[in-house]
């Protein structure tokens, strides 16, 4: 059955679990720009929306298959939430991710943050009323 697979691999050509190189989006380097300005504004949309304890950081790296962009926030307490994006190449010649799709995300992340810190302190709160 694995070779029915994209990721059999070809016979001295790619390995078995690897995608082949014709596979891997590449981005120029204007490309490369564009994805992580779009990946700093998500971050610093998304700074906009929380306070400073919350440590939020973005980066674009090539993973095996291809561009990767992720931003991440880690809550003062609970478990970090990131929000990852990768290329495909029909979305090359176009904006990689408008402004609509960065605001969500934004919005999306911090709002994940804030629960992951309120579900990490809601046993250790008193309530003041009820």
């Amino acid at each position: 059955m694995n070779g029915n697979t994209p990721y059999a691999g070809t016979p001295d050509v790619t390995q078995a679990g690897q995608r082949a190189s014709a596979d891997v989006v590449e981005l120029s380097s204007e490309q490369t720009r564009a994805l992580r300005d779009s990946v700093t504004d998500i971050a610093t949309l998304t700074r906009q929306f929380l306070p400073d304890e919350y440590v939020i950081g973005s980066q674009v790296t090539n993973g095996a298959t291809g561009p990767q962009a992720t931003v991440s926030v880690q809550p003062p307490v609970g478990h970090i939430v990131s929000a990852g994006f990768e290329p495909d190449n029909d979305e090359l010649d176009d904006e990689l991710i408008n402004a609509e799709e960065r605001d969500e995300v934004a919005r999306g992340l911090a709002a994940s943050a804030v629960l992951q810190v309120k579900q990490a302190v809601e046993d250790q709160i008193t309530p003041t009323a009820r």
